[in-house]
């Protein structure tokens, strides 16, 4: 990066670098993100006639495509700049242009409190990366999110430099595996690592005599007298192959061997999901406020937890034990349910034989308020009586302590936090979507976001959870680093400044094993092709309700039913851009002629709105559609359907050819992405975010920029007329998108996943502890210095309300 600097200042360039900063500070403002900066170098490129190659392969337009961020302080001009995915670098440019000078992080951050006027000296430091400069990292940013393929070839690497001490460690992992404290696998007959060499070739003797279908309880004693107990198989075959498995570990370790040996292990019987906020049931809450993708989620995940914790109990030989997997969804118990479920304490999930959902209230606090539902946004002060009491739930319920913890969202990873630190469980993170990276400048004025947002607490939560946890799941790649053009959510939280609050100097180690991608699946039993057999009447019904019924919950009445339907599928945020969709087809009068444009959503009017960002959102969208005239081409549904009946919404689309569109500025990865897709859907996605990972679209025609609606419109018309041209296209990327997702994004596959890493982390953090208690401690620290106090402060908010609702009331 020196030399690329060093050539801008020394050459021609130099005099346009001085013209662009000139016409930067003209416009007022000092500060700019990326798409603002390429906006500005572009224009300057046409006024000033630079020839083509110019802007992009020019010293200066390298420069320019590398800043993500640039600040005109007093006397001088920050780049932030990323020459390379996962790695950032501040200069500093001074004043008379005469050189760059390499900043710190520290630096940085001080010249972006200065710029909101909240400058504060001797300010807090948060510094994580001495906990992880001993641990092993990835160095290629190319295998980032793939930890768990890094991590079998370094413990591979460890078991041929010193076998003797990894054949003690491989067995003391294993002896120490039971289930209600009787011994699996390794009884106490086996006293070291070298005698179990020596048994293992005495039980594969005995195994060669049997046949490989021969139940293990024939030969269970046999076994037991050499020392080893149940766990290696149900079949003489099944156990054969797993310690020849072993053998082949201890004498040629690699890393293929490893994995297929480590996922035969039975460690893994009982497992708590954590899903807190939103109504958490089965039956009429989709839709509600906060209430989608993640229920939809933690629900197909037990479902699938359980078949597959079944399937591996069987084939280790414990169902003659009596050994069943138990999973429980963790959530809070609302007492004014609104006629839902989510006052019962337990609640069987569907179609399971040993899942739950298990709700527990939100401690001894003001009933007026935690007797209600409560916003992810308001939801923290609750949180830490709800882990204690929540741990004791769990403790009785699964007899014994859970096997794994799974948070999901940052209020589900901050208690899957608390309660993994106090069991001594092995914890695994789920962001979904973390808010930091979907508000821009959210840290930098989270003052005057803080009584609507409370993202000191929010963003606070996720710096401990994150860093406490033994392993995080993403759904894509971008999650983590982003691509380069855009900054990663997880590298959204490496260095970044709170104003008057605390400084992150270095908060996430983007390059540890922990992170990995599991995508999710979908449930095929609701979302599945529109070519598969299908109820007629249901099909008929859904048809009606998109095209035809009048209903005070419906808007609009179309001129020509015919016409090829945009479909889309949406909470009403400012996020999810529903209005940015109505726009674009507003002012495409080419997409008005040839598509009318069907919205789903949970509501239509702006009373029925949970908050005043909402209703601002549903007000909006019905002054667009007023204002291009749009009664006659527009079809808005603004009622909760069950899952089923949105299934066949997809495929009723389908079966008119249609196509689906998510226009969201930002989607951390979208749930409705897959479920259109998988249903036979063509379909167009927003750039920013984990769309671009799972539409497969070299060409560019599939991607959509939301903040440009001409663009967007031109691809949609693309498609079209590339349908016209070829009659059979529109099949061919329908059939094409429906396999992606069913091949790459199924629950078996993350399923399987998700127990591999579960397993190896655990004998990971055995077999070679890191620094983690002194981490530990650290974020320890920062719940009680820093989000303790926030917390409070809401609190103290929610109980000014109460008292000045009661004050109302009487």
């Amino acid at each position: 990066m020196h030399d690329l600097l060093e050539t801008v200042l020394n050459g021609d360039e130099k005099t346009t670098l001085h013209q662009l900063i000139d016409e930067l500070s003209a416009s007022g403002k000092r500060y700019f993100l990326r798409n603002e900066i390429l906006q500005a170098f572009s224009d300057y490129c046409h006024q000033s006639h630079q020839p083509a190659y110019f802007y992009h392969s020019s010293s200066i337009g390298q420069l320019i495509h590398y800043t993500h961020e640039l600040i005109l302080a007093e006397d001088s001009t920050w780049f932030v700049v990323r020459p390379k995915i996962a790695s950032q670098e501040v200069w500093r440019l001074k004043s008379d242009l005469s050189g760059f000078d390499l900043m710190t992080p520290q630096s940085l951050l001080e010249v972006s409190d200065r710029l909101v006027n909240r400058y504060q000296p001797h300010i807090l430091e948060i510094d994580l990366q001495p906990f992880y400069q001993s641990s092993p990292s990835i160095s290629d940013p190319r295998n980032i999110g793939q930890g768990l393929a890094f991590l079998n070839r370094y413990l591979c690497n460890q078991l041929l430099t010193d076998t003797h001490y990894w054949l003690e460690v491989i067995f003391q992992a294993l002896y120490r595996l039971t289930y209600d404290e009787k011994p699996l696998l390794i009884s106490d007959r086996i006293p070291s690592g070298l005698h179990l060499t020596k048994q293992i070739k005495q039980a594969l003797k005995l195994l060669h005599q049997r046949h490989p279908d021969e139940p293990y309880k024939n030969f269970r004693g046999e076994l037991q007298e050499l020392g080893f107990e149940p766990g290696w198989g149900n079949t003489a075959g099944r156990v054969r192959e797993t310690l020849e498995l072993l053998t082949r570990l201890i004498d040629s370790p690699q890393p293929a061997i490893l994995e297929a040996f480590v996922a035969r292990i039975p460690a893994i019987f009982r497992v708590a999901l954590v899903s807190i906020h939103g109504w958490v049931a089965q039956q009429d809450v989709l839709g509600r406020d906060e209430t989608l993708g993640q229920v939809i989620y933690v629900l197909e995940q037990a479902r699938s937890l359980e078949n597959k914790l079944q399937a591996e109990i069987k084939l280790a030989g414990l169902d003659l034990l009596g050994i069943q997997p138990h999973v429980i969804i963790l959530t809070r118990l609302i007492p004014n349910c609104e006629g839902t479920e989510c006052n019962l304490k337990l609640e069987k999930v569907q179609n399971t034989e040993n899942a739950w959902i298990l709700r527990v209230p939100f401690g001894e606090f003001n009933p007026e308020i935690t007797n209600n539902w409560i916003s992810k946004f308001e939801i923290w002060p609750y949180l830490e009586t709800f882990a204690s009491d929540a741990e004791t739930e769990l403790l009785a319920q699964f007899h014994g302590r859970p096997n794994l913890i799974i948070g999901n969202y940052s209020d589900g990873n901050l208690v899957a936090s608390l309660l993994s630190r106090s069991l001594k469980v092995t914890q695994c993170n789920i962001a979904h979507s973390l808010e930091k990276p979907k508000h821009l400048f959210s840290n930098l004025y989270w003052q005057d976001l803080e009584e609507q947002y409370h993202f000191s607490a929010q963003f606070t939560a996720d710096l401990i959870s994150m860093n406490t946890a033994d392993f995080i799941i993403t759904s894509s790649y971008q999650e983590i680093v982003g691509t380069p053009d855009t900054m990663g959510q997880y590298e959204s939280y490496k260095c970044f400044t709170m104003p008057q609050l605390y400084h992150v100097v270095d908060g996430i180690d983007l390059c540890s094993p922990k992170f990995n991608m599991v995508p999710p699946g979908v449930d095929e039993n609701n979302f599945f092709p529109y070519t598969q057999n299908r109820d007629t009447n249901l099909r008929q019904q859904i048809y009606d309700l998109l095209f035809h019924r009048e209903d005070a919950q419906i808007l609009g009445h179309l001129e020509n039913p015919q016409k090829q339907p945009i479909f889309a599928i949406t909470p009403i945020t400012s996020i999810k851009n529903l209005t940015g969709l109505a726009e674009c087809f507003g002012k495409s009068q080419a997409l008005q002629e040839r598509c009318n444009l069907i919205l789903l959503t949970s509501k239509l009017h702006p009373e029925a709105a949970a908050n005043s960002e909402e209703a601002g959102e549903i007000e909006k969208l019905h002054n667009i559609i007023d204002q291009y005239h749009l009664h006659s081409h527009i079809r808005w549904i603004g009622m909760r359907l069950p899952t089923c009946n949105i299934g066949e919404a997809y495929r009723v689309i389908a079966d008119a050819q249609g196509i689906y569109v998510h226009f969201a500025r930002f989607e951390a990865f979208g749930r409705s992405i897959l479920e259109a897709m998988i249903s036979g859907l063509p379909t167009f996605a927003t750039k920013f975010g984990g769309a671009l990972e799972i539409i497969a679209d070299e060409e560019n025609k599939f991607h959509l920029n939301p903040t440009d609606l001409e663009d967007a419109a031109n691809k949609i018309l693309n498609f079209l007329q590339q349908c016209d041209s070829h009659p059979e296209y529109w099949q061919e990327v329908s059939e094409s998108m429906s396999q992606r997702i069913r091949n790459k994004y199924n629950w078996q596959l993350h399923t399987n996943q998700l127990l591999l890493l579960a397993k190896m982390f655990s004998f990971w953090n055995f077999a070679a502890p890191e620094n983690n208690e002194a981490r530990d401690r650290y974020m320890e620290t920062l719940f009680h210095l820093i989000y303790k106090p926030r917390a409070e402060k809401i609190l103290e908010q929610h109980m000014h309300r109460a008292v000045g609702k009661l004050g109302m009331s009487n």
